[in-house]
């Protein structure tokens, strides 16, 4: 999607400066000042890499749990922001990648006949066949050259030697001789 990127105002605000808190090892307070303080430029660089504003500000706000989930592991709190920024990097590639396999991937499954309806499928085309075997020469030829050649009345009549009007006669007999051949079928 393209279009005009917002971003969403961050629900709290603080300064940019606000870093002492930041190095303290409360997780909460320390997460929700960087989020005040860094959500709309986080919010813009990764609008700027996926060029979707909804996908941006998921991209960030998963950044920001997973930073506070991992708050005790982070070596330096003071390098929470660079940590933050290089996830928003990361993540916004992972759905920059995600997007190209999607555009590439299969949409599903095709649809795929049972045994049980290829078995009748065969059944039935075995019938038509022997059915058509039956028939009188020329109500064949008219009817495989109408339903499996898909020629037309003054086609048929062409390649049959023979009038339209006598095309309609072997057609409709031929058809009416299956019909009572395969009625008996079902």
């Amino acid at each position: 999607m393209t279009g005009a990127l917002t971003v969403a105002a961050a629900p709290v605000r603080a300064g940019a400066g606000d870093c002492t808190a930041i190095e303290s090892r409360d997780a909460d307070h320390a997460v929700t000042l960087l989020y005040a303080s860094q959500y709309r430029s986080l919010v813009r660089l990764a609008a700027m890499l996926v060029r979707d504003a909804g996908t941006a500000e998921e991209v960030v706000q998963d950044a920001f749990v997973a930073m506070h989930g991992g708050w005790r592991r982070l070596r330096s709190t003071d390098k929470a922001l660079l940590y933050l920024r290089q996830s928003v990097v990361n993540r916004s590639r992972s759905v920059l990648r995600h997007r190209a396999v999607e555009k590439y991937a299969p949409k599903g499954r095709p649809d795929v006949p049972s045994a049980e309806a290829r078995s009748i499928g065969e059944l039935e085309r075995s019938a038509v066949i022997d059915a058509l075997s039956r028939l009188p020469a020329r109500q064949r030829e008219a009817l495989v050259l109408r339903y499996y050649a898909d020629l037309s009345t003054g086609e048929i009549a062409g390649a049959m030697g023979i009038s339209p009007g006598a095309v309609k006669v072997h057609t409709a007999r031929g058809m009416a001789a299956l019909r009572s051949v395969l009625e008996r079928f079902e």
